[in-house]
């Protein structure tokens, strides 16, 4: 059943719409049909992004209830399954990436984690929902969950094709299903499938080579913001995956809107420090894999002011851990500190915060002059 409707879908778009063109096409509409297959592809696409993915799945931020609603209307209208199904897979996901429990693990091929674990599913099988215990509290995700089929149904196929009917009549009807409805849920599906098998093949480990999850600026183009696929591995609770500011993230620009104007909340951010430590040990890990064999054509004075720039950032980076510790230490017994001693602490954080900052410009100063030697 499953294989049969991808498949179908995947045929009718690529397969059915030209010929449907090439009968009717001077019939048909293209500036509504166009921008219908625009709009439900924004609807549809970021409701997984944004919904099913970062609000749900990693509860990156808080939302209010007409984005939760709105997600989950548009949400099933990808047919990926209810709320509930599709954050129990993501999160095994997370926790089990390149292990056999993982739903969509890339150890087993390309096609298995593009879409060939999907097929394997036969309709009705069950998913584990022990791990999404948190969002069966919220009656919206618990309702999506028992209509999610009906709505898909719908909301995805008969609102396009209502609106070629109310406009053009039978011809803008099924203009409207093939246009708004299967073309546009095969472009929301593969836009989705790539992430787990594209980005889990192809693209850069900037933040880390823990697991498969790579970097790709080219597909988070069409996937409004999540082929940052390696930051987000590493760093699965924050609400951005292009955490650069010049990096494409749709997602990420949308949970800020929300958030100016009241509906969202709570936004998780990994530390600026945290995130530049990660890469620099990646890049350390590759610079020592580049030293094993070069050692002895490195001068030792470079050699020695990138061993005291790793140094100075190791201690930086221990002195800025304590002044955290000490200062949540000190907030959750407030009432045993005075107002002076919490300002001295928070004083110490933020003075540590600009000594690591230096800590790590230097060693990037540092090991630029050690990669340039090496070149």
């Amino acid at each position: 059943m499953n294989s049969a409707f991808l498949i179908g879908t995947l045929l009718t778009a690529i397969v059915g719409l030209p010929l449907f063109v090439y009968h009717y096409g001077g019939q048909i509409n293209w500036w509504l049909h166009g921008s219908m297959f625009v709009g439900m592809f924004i609807a549809s696409g970021l409701s997984i992004t944004l919904g099913y993915h970062r609000l749900f799945s990693h509860l990156s931020f808080k939302a209010g209830w007409p984005v939760r609603f709105l997600t989950l209307v548009f949400g099933a209208t990808a047919m990926e399954n209810s709320a509930l199904e599709w954050c129990s897979d993501h999160r095994r996901h997370h926790k089990h990436t390149d292990d056999d429990e993982d739903p969509y693990n890339i150890q087993r091929g390309f096609f298995h984690a593009h879409m060939g674990w999907i097929m394997q599913r036969p309709i009705g099988g069950e998913v584990p929902l022990t791990n999404v215990n948190d969002l069966k509290t919220d009656p919206l995700v618990r309702f999506q969950h028992k209509w999610w089929v009906a709505i898909g149904l719908i909301v995805g196929f008969g609102f396009p094709a209502l609106i070629g009917f109310l406009v053009e009549g039978s011809i803008g009807a099924l203009a409207g299903l093939l246009i708004g409805g299967v073309t546009r849920l095969v472009a929301v599906h593969h836009m989705t499938f790539f992430i787990n098998s594209l980005c889990h093949t192809l693209g850069n480990q900037p933040y880390s080579a823990r697991c498969s999850a790579r970097d790709s600026w080219l597909m988070a183009l069409f996937t409004f913001g999540e082929g940052y696929h390696n930051f987000h591995h590493e760093f699965q609770h924050d609400y951005r995956n292009g955490v650069k500011p010049w990096q494409f993230d749709p997602t990420k620009w949308t949970i800020r809107a929300l958030e100016k104007i009241g509906l969202a909340s709570d936004l998780r951010r990994v530390p600026d420090e945290t995130i530049a430590m990660a890469e620099i040990r990646e890049k350390q890990r590759n610079l020592d894999a580049r030293l094993e064999n070069h050692q002895e054509t490195i001068c030792e004075k470079a050699q020695k002011l990138f061993a005291e720039a790793q140094e100075e950032l190791h201690t930086a980076h221990e002195a800025w851990e304590q002044a955290k510790q000490d200062h949540m230490k000190a907030l959750r017994q407030k009432l045993e500190a005075t107002r002076e001693q919490l300002a001295e602490l928070q004083h110490k954080v933020e003075q540590s915060v600009e000594d690591l900052r230096q800590a790590i410009n230097d060693w990037h100063d540092a090991h630029q002059g050690l990669v340039h030697k090496l070149a």
